[in-house]
């Protein structure tokens, strides 16, 4: 398996785990539609990044965003060059995966009426429009990620090493990531829904606009927000940690 393969393969199971909690909770009879749980969704989130760091990890580092890749570019511990194949893999992995969540859920997506409710199994929006903090909110929380990633673990990464290194979010273990994924959901996500990844993002609202079912708008003049704000977080990232060494 390639690193390449890996991104995708990787990415498709954190959106297929990812999209597949929210729709559990939120689409009509299912067995979890009651729960109203944000603490599910969370974890459910995590849960999906662990599955997607341990598959992906000891490939191509596990970085199954392209905010981590761009980040880790931006801090030296990841070559320039194999960004654009890595985010390609990412947003593929994407689609593929939250794909897979709407032929799950099919006869439940079928079930919904609200329009709103199938695209937030899709894709974030924001629980108060607020443009500036809709894009702070998705900055500050990528930020987080990234920087912790790179405190935890680029410390351990010699830069004449790029060619051989393996960092990415299972640089810091697919449990611990899990944990901290959790913890941004928990602690920072409430406003937007913290997509913190382009590609968690931008892929399944892709696959919203293409799918055959009864649906609304798929919100694209939102959509450059958990694009942009999470890139400018993952930039800003791996500058202070430059700063910081």
């Amino acid at each position: 398996m390639t690193p390449i393969v890996a991104e995708f393969i990787g990415t498709s199971i954190l959106i297929l785990f990812g999209v597949g909690v929210v729709a559990n909770n939120s689409l009509k009879h299912t067995i979890a539609e009651k729960s109203g749980n944000w603490m599910l969704i969370c974890f459910g989130w995590g849960f999906g990044v662990y599955l997607g760091v341990v598959v992906a990890g000891p490939v191509s580092g596990a970085h199954i965003n392209p905010a981590v890749s761009v980040g880790l570019a931006v801090a030296g511990k990841f070559p320039w060059s194999e960004v654009p194949g890595y985010v390609s893999a990412q947003l593929l992995g994407a689609m593929t995966g939250s794909f897979l969540a709407w032929v799950t859920y099919y006869s439940h997506y079928k079930a919904t009426e609200d329009p709103a409710i199938k695209l937030g199994t899709f894709s974030t929006g924001p629980a108060i429009k607020n443009t500036p903090l809709n894009f702070f909110s998705e900055v500050i929380g990528t930020f987080m990620l990234v920087f912790v990633v790179l405190y935890i673990a680029g410390a351990s990464i010699e830069a004449d090493n790029l060619e051989n290194a393996k960092i990415g979010l299972g640089s810091i273990g697919a449990l611990p990531v899990a944990f901290l994924v959790v913890a941004i959901g928990m602690s920072l996500g409430g406003t937007t829904g913290y997509a913190i990844n382009p590609a968690r993002d931008l892929g399944p609202r892709i696959v919203h606009a293409l799918v055959p079912m009864k649906k609304g708008s798929s919100n694209w003049p939102y959509a450059w927000i958990p694009v942009f704000g999470p890139l400018t977080g993952a930039v800003l990232a791996g500058l202070l940690y430059l700063v910081l060494q």
